[in-house]
């Protein structure tokens, strides 16, 4: 089961994208779990994810997650543009494509 969590400045904002994330993941077949916190509470959750997308509010953020994360886990920006029509179907795959770079190097 794959494990993606998105972050952004309050994790609420997210919550419609992860349902319609939850949706491409059921129609395409594959097992995950995806939820949506602040990006406060990114290393509280160390070792519970697979991916890591951040919302484009909070890119500023990402060369200092990824020293967080130690290149132990993935982590991206989402794509503004799929990030404002909330287009769950290309986050979703962007989230698998970053799965399969990172873990079958």
């Amino acid at each position: 089961m794959m494990r993606i969590m998105l972050a952004c400045a309050g994790g609420m904002s997210t919550s419609l994208l992860v349902t319609k994330m939850q949706e491409e993941a059921k129609k395409q077949g594959i097992e995950c779990k995806i939820w949506a916190i602040g990006e406060s509470g990114i290393e509280n959750y160390l070792g519970d994810f697979d991916v890591l997308l951040l919302g484009p509010q909070i890119r500023y953020k990402l060369e200092s997650v990824k020293k967080i994360l130690n290149g132990k886990y993935p982590v991206e920006v989402i794509d503004m543009r799929n990030y404002g029509t909330m287009n769950g179907s290309a986050v979703f795959t962007a989230a698998v494509n970053l799965y399969n770079e990172f873990y079958q190097k």
